[in-house]
């Protein structure tokens, strides 16, 4: 797994150092977190989307379009140019038909509050200066409750090479993430271990 293959020297370099690393920890309903339609995620996104959107063209001095209506019609008139059959607007689509308040957008919101406690009750149970995960996996996990991450080089993957490409394989990320206000505790983690690791090595790009 790319996970194993991000991790498991992360681990032994980060201890060499003195890290204290605390392996197998489970964010609680890390499986719902991580499904928006589960979550909560999508239906207030889509809700929120229409809501904010229609307030920030409208408060706009000039624009072709006051509203996600208008976006949604500006596409259809302008298909080709949008790449409408290409990428669609479904999104869109739903997004204008909800409406506020709902009773819908109410429960995703709880449900999504829920379950940034459960975050946040995880962190500081186990007394986390950070988590830590391969790539952006953890980004839903922060997103939902707007904590902040950073994510720096982990080296690359050699099992995913692409033809023009750089032959040391696809470059790979390691997040750091935290409970909110801990930006700076995040980038002095994220620092030091690039530091400790002088993992990064620039990607070797064809002429």
């Amino acid at each position: 797994m790319l996970s194993d293959y991000v991790l498991s020297p992360v681990r032994f370099d980060v201890r060499e150092k003195g890290a204290d690393v605390l392996d197998d920890l489970v964010v609680p309903d890390l499986e719902t977190i991580m499904n928006v339609y589960e979550s909560g995620e999508l239906v207030a996104l889509q809700h929120e989307i229409k809501r904010d959107l229609n307030a920030y063209f409208s408060n706009l001095l000039k624009s072709p379009v006051r509203s996600l209506a208008d976006v949604i019609a500006y596409n259809k008139e302008h298909a080709t140019a949008e790449m409408l059959e290409e990428y669609g607007q479904d999104f869109f689509e739903d997004a204008q038909e909800t409406v506020l308040p709902s009773n819908a957008y109410t429960e995703a919101i709880q449900k999504l509050e829920n379950l940034v406690k459960g975050f946040e009750k995880f962190m500081m149970d186990n007394n986390l200066d950070a988590f830590v995960a391969p790539e952006s996996n953890g980004g839903s996990i922060l997103a939902i409750g707007g904590h902040p991450g950073i994510t720096v080089p982990a080296g690359f993957n050699p099992k995913n090479v692409h033809a023009g490409s750089d032959p040391k394989g696809v470059p790979i990320g390691i997040l750091f993430g935290g409970v909110k206000g801990s930006e700076g505790t995040l980038i002095e983690i994220a620092y030091a271990f690039e530091q400790a690791t002088k993992i990064r090595k620039p990607p070797i790009i064809p002429s």
